[in-house]
């Protein structure tokens, strides 16, 4: 009476692109060959091996550039590495500019907050939802104020309906510790 016992692999070849960011590979850095080689004007050169498109590139003054690694054959683009480089700093400074970082910002009221004040801090948390950042309404309980928190929460409702038009809310109204606390997302 035996036992077999039987381990099964299973290699699967996917061509899953390269999610580290590192520099491609020039020139004399390209090793496999044969590769598929894309002109300089864009144009296929066809499968050939890395020292003719080399020897194509050093011809022409350019560089022979690794465009994609993983496919099979490699891709390989004759171009100039250094305005090729240049390029995408200067698309990345572009990119960075556009973005914008949504900030969350804090607006901190009071359980018995006259209404000129509470006018003030919901104009402010206003602007903020217009530039496109979180706010965070806050209500700090201090002392016995905390005895009653159903004060503290209408102050709350109070901010969240007065803002309606501008924001939603993400979090509701929840108590931490002694302070009462809501996010709101601009719409």
């Amino acid at each position: 009476m035996g036992f077999a016992i039987c381990f099964c692999w299973t290699t699967e070849e996917t061509s899953i692109q390269d999610t580290t960011k590192r520099p491609p590979r020039v020139n004399r850095q390209i090793r496999i060959s044969p590769v598929r080689v894309i002109g300089a004007d864009g144009a296929q050169l066809g499968i050939m091996e890395v020292d003719v498109a080399l020897g194509q590139a050093v011809e022409l003054g350019l560089d022979l550039v690794e465009v994609a690694p993983l496919a099979r054959p490699p891709v390989v683009r004759i171009m100039d590495y250094g305005k090729y480089k240049f390029e995408m700093a200067k698309q990345a400074r572009q990119a960075k500019k556009k973005q914008h970082v949504i900030q969350i910002k804090e607006v901190k009221y009071r359980p018995g907050i006259e209404d000129h004040d509470f006018e003030t801090k919901t104009r402010h948390a206003r602007r903020f939802l217009e530039e496109g950042n979180k706010v965070k309404v806050t209500l700090m309980f201090r002392g016995r104020q905390i005895a009653h928190p159903e004060l503290g929460r209408a102050v709350v409702e109070r901010v969240a309906q007065a803002l309606l038009d501008v924001a939603k809310i993400e979090t509701d109204a929840r108590l931490e510790g002694k302070a009462l606390t809501m996010i709101l997302t601009p719409k």
